[in-house]
């Protein structure tokens, strides 16, 4: 009896502990009161899961930004990068009702302002992909990638060829791709870069111990940088399915943007890449003149403003969620959302309600065939608000869209790896580029309006007016949409 004494106490003190933790680690109170009644009431899963899902990794610090060994090393990548950042602001190059974002980015995300870029919207793979090859081609000094996912297929052995002859050309070749994302590469093909002279790296190795853990925070960014001046950037992977001249079994077409940049702002994408090569390499990097050349407003190609946003478990903020909040409240005529997966969380709901009331026009492109139905049932449920209060929300029928792309006013264009939900604010290291471009953000708007062209907007009374049992099961399923 006595044991069996210890043990209740033992148990219910380990209880106490765990539920204490989750107070002092929880920002929100609806997220805490969840955990400890599902601890409480499913005591062992309740704490599994809290471990495997619910520690704020960014309070914690996943890992930190050390992209060399001292200090004074990073703050002067740092200081490079922001050597022009206040000319730009004060140039007149961005428009007034900007600055609060332009500035919040800079100071919490260390992120400059970037001029003297070219900018090249892509639509699909079919036009990021001869892009991405021409460029890699004339690559002189060193390549480097980061992909949430690699294939191994037509695409990823056509792109893999081409860095393996660049190595042997004696170029400095990286490649950091994510372990979950790209499970499906194999060792034989890690070998055949390995073996050629490319340095390559798993971005936070699964391992048995940490399994649920490692799966949940997941490296989503897309980034190529070649030279230190040429960068790709957006949502397409390195995979067959993203491009829409390889014919696959049962393949849908496939919508996607990418951009690729030429200029300052592919600085950024250096350090980000720097950071997390770093993080996860045995061959750590440091800095080098060759990785941060200077582009000189008489050598410069265009006149494009950029800033670049990161976000993730290393960082103290998260970024990109409060820049999407602060340029969507700068909007003063039209804000026009593609995303795959919109799951967008209370804050963004009520402040695109404000927008809708205001008068503004808000149109929201989502898959109308979904990858996921526990995603878009949740989703479902943040549709049926929006349209209440007037949203224009359009389903994507020519195939699925997985663009992750916002337009502000026709004058800011924002195009990234981010979704816009929950894992991507929170879980995942993504990238958002802002460009502050009437020519970028017109381009992006033809493209936006392209695709309303084949996609059906939903009648407001038709979707309110479904049966009470699907909005029941959208309800339920949103209360999970934080983990979704």
């Amino acid at each position: 009896m006595n044991w069996l004494l210890i043990l209740q106490f033992a148990y219910y003190l380990l209880i106490l502990l765990v539920i204490l933790r989750v107070l002092y680690d929880t920002r929100s109170s609806t997220k805490a009161l969840a955990y400890i009644l599902f601890i409480v009431f499913v005591p062992v899963v309740g704490m599994v899961f809290y471990f495997s899902f619910g520690i704020n990794y960014r309070k914690r610090k996943l890992y930190t930004k050390k992209i060399v060994v001292d200090e004074p090393l990073r703050l002067q990548i740092l200081n490079k990068m922001n050597t022009h950042s206040d000319e730009i602001s004060n140039s007149g190059l961005i428009p007034e009702k900007y600055k609060t974002l332009t500035e919040y980015i800079r100071r919490a995300g260390n992120s400059p302002l970037t001029a003297n870029n070219k900018v090249k919207l892509l639509i699909n793979g079919e036009e990021k992909f001869p892009e991405l090859i021409a460029a890699l081609e004339k690559a002189k000094s060193h390549i480097h990638l980061e992909y949430y996912i690699y294939e191994n297929d037509i695409t990823g052995n056509q792109i893999a060829e081409i860095l393996i002859k660049k190595a042997k050309e004696g170029l400095e070749v990286r490649f950091l791709y994510d372990d979950f994302g790209s499970h499906g590469l194999g060792k034989s093909f890690i070998k055949k870069m390995n073996e050629a002279g490319i340095q390559t790296a798993p971005f936070y190795k699964i391992r048995w111990y940490a399994l649920a853990n490692r799966i949940n925070y997941r490296n989503h960014r897309k980034i190529v940088i070649i030279d230190g001046v040429i960068g790709f950037v957006g949502g397409i992977n390195m995979s067959d399915k993203y491009r829409n001249d390889v014919t696959l079994p049962n393949n849908l077409f496939w919508r996607d943007t990418h951009l690729m940049l030429n200029g300052q702002a592919s600085s950024y994408l250096q350090y980000v890449f720097m950071c997390d090569w770093n993080f996860c390499s045995k061959s750590k990097l440091i800095y080098k003149e060759t990785y941060f050349p200077q582009i000189s407003t008489s050598n410069a190609i265009e006149n494009e403003v950029v800033q670049i946003a990161t976000s993730g478990p290393d960082s103290s903020q998260p970024v990109i969620f409060y820049s999407l909040l602060e340029a969507i409240s700068n909007a003063k005529k039209s804000i026009y959302i593609t995303s795959p997966y919109f799951i967008p969380g209370e804050s963004l709901m009520d402040i695109l309600i404000i927008a809708i009331q205001s008068g503004l026009d808000v149109k929201i492109l989502i898959p109308g065939i979904s990858d996921s139905k526990m995603v878009n049932a949740a989703a479902s449920a943040y549709y049926t608000e929006l349209l209440h209060h007037g949203a224009k929300i359009y389903e994507y029928k020519k195939g699925f869209v997985h663009a992750k792309t916002m337009i502000i006013d026709n004058d800011l264009a924002i195009i990234g790896s981010a979704n816009m939900d929950f894992r991507s604010f929170d879980l995942n290291f993504e990238v958002n580029v802002m460009v502050f471009s009437t020519t970028i953000a017109n381009q992006l708007t033809t493209a936006f309006e392209n695709d309303l062209k084949v996609a059906e907007q939903i009648d407001k009374d038709i979707w309110l007016n479904r049966p009470k049992y699907i909005h029941l099961w959208e309800k339920m399923v949103r209360l999970l949409s934080p983990f979704l």
